[in-house]
């Protein structure tokens, strides 16, 4: 089992150091750059709001909806699949919904690792939500860090699971990391923070 203490811990030690891959900053920058955009963030922002109670966590949409979707708002950011189907993939069985904004909810609120629980929104917090939320295989099984977090960072390891429950240790993750991609969207825009202390479980 995942010991989310000592997770949260080694994230944000490797947020510390981690830097973006020169030969890829203009890629993550490029994507820092539609997740930003102003339409796109209000949508986030609606996300968030009914997610968590507070528009302030919409990057957080953002980064799960790239990684899960590479943005496209036809897919839901649960796993990818189109919204307005049955998903085939992990989580498998939901939907259809009727739109991106109630799909995106579902995701949050009635999914594993239910992010609309969270109570740890330090930088090693939401980092291991990103972890959860793509599993934790890397580090159970494999003993590295995931390249859902790091990938196109100093960070990144060589292995990636290329399908559900697939593993191959001689493939990169060619997928921009959620951190890779946060520390361009905080560049853009400097509101994005994280709590210094995590919060008590209610």
């Amino acid at each position: 089992m995942t010991d989310i203490s000592a997770l949260t811990a080694e994230n944000a030690a490797c947020w510390a150091k981690a830097v973006i891959l020169p030969g890829r900053l203009a890629e993550v920058q490029a994507v820092a750059k539609r997740l930003t955009a102003p339409d796109a963030s209000a949508i986030y922002r609606q996300i968030s709001q009914a997610a968590w109670g507070t528009p302030d966590r919409w990057w957080f949409v953002a980064i799960v909806h790239e990684r899960e979707a590479s943005q496209d708002f036809t897919k839901s950011i649960a796993q990818g699949d189109p919204y307005d189907k049955v998903s085939s993939h992990v989580p498998r069985g939901i939907g259809p919904f009727k739109s991106f904004f109630d799909a995106a909810v579902f995701a949050l609120t009635r999914c594993a690792p239910y992010a609309g629980k969270w109570t740890d929104w330090t930088i090693g917090g939401v980092l291991t939500l990103l972890v959860l939320y793509n599993g934790t295989g890397y580090e159970d099984y494999h003993h590295e860090v995931s390249p859902y977090d790091w990938g196109a960072t100093t960070m990144e390891e060589e292995g990636k699971y290329v399908e559900d429950g697939k593993w191959s240790p001689d493939v990169w993750d060619s997928q921009i990391g959620c951190a890779a991609m946060l520390k361009a969207m905080i560049a853009i825009d400097p509101s994005i923070t994280f709590a210094a202390t995590a919060a008590a479980a209610a």
